[in-house]
């Protein structure tokens, strides 16, 4: 058994093999905060609503987070801002440890194998991601779990290129980072992130209109669609703007990052974009258009989305934790059948995972 876990500043998802179907599990990574009652505490929980309670103040946590804020009237707290626990907020480790434990659940064994994501260092902001990635990986041990980081890009290079022998660009479009990575043959040669993502377009248009940013949220989640046609003026004309600004600030970045040496001359590199922040249609094509002129010394064969772009990232890490458990597997076997030495190998997946999902 393995699991893999996507630790996102929106959505904590876990995936996990089941047959031939891989089933997710999905929260919020968000909490609301309400004042305690008695009658508050038995109506949550006769209605199964993860919530902890601390002295006069019960913390609803996950996705009723947001329902409850819009019902309350309330913003909705985060664990995490810009892709790392916030430094802000002062109930982040407990809130994302409960968020984390309902999703991912008891190790099936022992020192069952677990890959999470972890973003690369910004390059456009003095963030580091190295207190988040050992804090993380500390309450997961903790649970039982035998833990390793995996870079979010290169999650996304697992989980969506193995017919292209893991060779290509992947981007992951998260809520508080956009990942990039640039991988030939499972070998990463080029990773970083940036400090904007979907939170980034969130506030941008909620500054930009006058409203507040849970209800831009809930827009973009309800069925947006990147047209440019429509509400001019309004929050889906804002959200808009804000997401070709965002594809253009990616990009640039990618042309100042890539090295001309690293790339194999002639090949044709596969594109691929997935995260929450990818999910409103039109955005492949939106992202496909502004690649066309941007100045990148490698020629481009296509740009793809993921099928199930907020699942990519956990399933890259499924994968890499399946492949790296086989590994292990055939090497305990090798060296009791001969006691033959552990060969130095790439951990490379050898197959693609089920693409059927749970929530």
């Amino acid at each position: 058994m393995a699991k893999g876990l996507d630790v996102g500043t929106m959505n904590i998802l876990s995936g996990r093999q089941d047959g031939s179907d891989t089933v997710f599990v999905q929260q919020r990574n968000s909490f609301v905060e309400i004042e305690y009652s008695d009658m508050a505490e038995q109506m949550l929980s006769r209605s199964d609503v993860l919530h902890i309670r601390r002295d006069d103040t019960v913390y609803v946590v996950g996705d009723d987070a947001l329902t409850f804020a819009n019902v309350f009237n309330r913003e909705t707290r985060r664990p995490m801002q810009h892709g790392i626990l916030s430094s802000k907020e002062q109930s982040a480790i407990p809130m994302i440890k409960l968020i984390t434990e309902q999703v991912v659940g008891e190790p099936a064994e022992p020192g069952e194998r677990l890959f999470f994501s972890s973003p690369a260092d910004p390059i456009d902001s003095g963030l580091s991601t190295l207190y988040h990635e050992k804090t993380v990986e500390s309450f997961l041990t903790d649970m039982g779990y035998d833990v390793e980081p995996i870079n979010e890009g290169m999650a996304v290079i697992y989980s969506e290129l193995a017919e292209r022998n893991f060779t290509g660009l992947g981007i992951s479009f998260g809520a508080g980072m956009t990942n990039v990575c640039l991988a030939y043959y499972a070998v990463p040669v080029m990773t970083f992130s940036v400090a904007r993502g979907g939170d980034w377009i969130d506030e941008q248009a909620a500054q930009a209109t006058g409203t507040p940013v849970d209800k831009v949220t809930s827009i973009k989640e309800d069925d947006f669609k990147l047209d440019f046609r429509t509400d001019i003026g309004g929050v889906e004309g804002a959200l808009a703007i804000y997401y070709e600004n965002l594809l253009d600030y990616v990009i640039e970045q990618i042309s100042r990052e890539v090295n001309e040496e690293d790339v194999e001359e002639g090949l044709d590199i596969p594109v691929v974009v997935t995260g929450g922040t990818s999910s409103p249609r039109g955005f492949e094509a939106l992202f496909e258009d502004h690649l066309e002129d941007a100045d990148i010394p490698f020629s481009i064969s296509g740009v793809q989305q993921a099928n199930e772009p907020l699942y990519s990232v956990a399933r890259g890490a499924l994968v890499a934790a399946r492949s790296d458990e086989r590994e292990a597997d055939a090497d305990r076997k090798t060296a009791t059948t001969d006691g033959g030495e552990r060969s130095s190998s790439s951990r490379r997946p050898a197959d693609r995972e089920s693409r059927s999902a749970e929530k």
